[in-house]
């Protein structure tokens, strides 16, 4: 196994579960990358994209260090006056679609990079482990938001692993009260915000210049309502998947000099993959949070987490009616995966690690970014489209034959 091999097997993953599909309208963005690291051995990874100009799949041209991304650039989500995407609405006419704004990288191919959704309180929750980290906030302190006061460890919870929004509402407003963000002056003419931004400059300090938060409000505003949302709020699946890397110290990253220091102090760290580990909405990549309902199909072979499981195997979430008993489908289960995931109707993202359940078998990192919102799942009882369980499950056999 290698790194061509991979990003071979990548292409034909996804381009099997689109042919499987039904035909999206408009032709998706789909960004896909993974990282793997076999036992004694370098770790192999590969990055592929998806779009109308590449339906076979583009493989992303990466330096043997893991470094950033050399043959693409990346541009934001074009949106309209009420701050929604205008690309992937059914029938969207892209012949329109001029003067985007690029995020970053120095081309020649060009890619729409997708919303990430709720994966952003990923960069949400590292923005404040750098906090902890430089003694600016404390996980146990009280935070007031709104009407609440919950500790900054119990606002942090649910933010990663029930993708709740006032949650993230709550830590963004925390973000600019410790002065992690700060905004001064009037919008521009695209409705940007001068501000100082240490979150964008400790992500550029370790190479993830793709990884933006940016336009958030003083109050916590994140969302299209608040001038953020679509457009603003950006991330690649390579970037999120070495923002993961680096929340593991013992995979050193290659890219960095040895001696450039930890992006979060390795407690933190580990709190973090605490909160990621109890992930709830196993419902993209992994797919057991859905087993059972219509159209339903298998996704990375995870896990839900007991601590959402009622004794008749049920799944006990908040806003989500209990479906299909889940034992059956949680005793099929071969890797543990920690991840965060985001849904809107027209996009879903997961991110995380996965690791086999048998001692000294798979271990990767894998991320995906898509316009496949809920808006393309055949009912209401899924989250997404099938074809997004099947890349997850296909990215995941395909290492199991060689890694266990």
């Amino acid at each position: 196994m290698d790194h061509a091999a991979l990003a071979d097997a990548l292409c034909d993953i996804v381009a099997q579960a689109l042919a499987e599909a039904p035909r999206f309208d408009p032709p998706p963005n789909i960004d896909l990358a993974v990282a793997a690291f076999p036992p004694g051995r370098p770790p192999v990874f590969a990055n592929v994209l998806f779009s109308r100009d590449w339906p076979r799949g583009l493989v992303a041209s990466l330096p043997d260090d893991a470094g950033a991304v050399r043959n693409l650039a990346y541009f934001a989500d074009p949106t309209d006056a009420q701050r929604t995407s205008i690309a992937w609405a059914p029938g969207a006419d892209w012949t329109i679609l001029n003067g985007l704004r690029q995020l970053a990288g120095p081309g020649p191919h060009q890619f729409i990079a997708p919303y990430p959704a709720s994966l952003i309180k990923l960069m949400v929750a590292v923005g404040t482990g750098l906090l902890v980290d430089r003694g600016r906030a404390a996980w146990d302190e009280p935070w007031a938001h709104g009407s609440e006061t919950r500790p900054v460890a119990a606002w942090a919870d649910p933010m990663l692993t029930l993708s709740d929004n006032t949650a993230t509402r709550a830590l963004v407003a925390l973000l600019h009260a410790r002065g992690l963000i700060e905004r001064s002056g009037p919008p521009d003419r695209d409705g940007a915000v001068p501000e100082r931004n240490r979150l964008h400059a400790a992500f550029a300090r370790v190479g993830l210049d793709t990884l933006r938060l940016a336009n958030t409000r003083p109050d916590g505003g994140w969302l299209n309502s608040d001038g953020a949302g679509v457009g603003w709020l950006q991330m690649t699946a390579w970037d999120s998947l070495r923002l993961l890397w680096l929340l593991r110290p013992e995979l050193p990253a290659p890219w960095l000099a040895p001696d450039s220091g930890p992006l979060l102090q390795p407690a933190t760290a580990a709190r973090l993959w605490g909160w990621l580990d109890e992930q709830a909405l196993h419902e993209v990549l992994s797919s057991v949070l859905r087993a059972g309902q219509p159209g339903w199909m298998p996704g990375i072979p995870a896990r839900l987490p007991a601590r959402w499981l009622g004794p008749d195997g049920r799944a006990r979430i908040d806003g989500l009616e209990p479906g299909a008993d889940l034992r059956p489908a949680q005793a099929a289960a071969q890797v543990h995966f920690a991840h965060k995931t985001g849904t809107t109707a027209s996009y879903a993202s997961d991110a995380g690690w996965v690791e086999s359940l048998a001692p000294g078998g798979r271990r990767y990192l894998v991320a995906l970014l898509s316009t496949l919102g809920s808006r393309h799942a055949p009912g209401p009882a899924l989250a997404v489209p099938p074809c997004l369980a099947r890349i997850g499950a296909g990215v995941d056999g395909w290492l199991a034959q060689r890694l266990g």
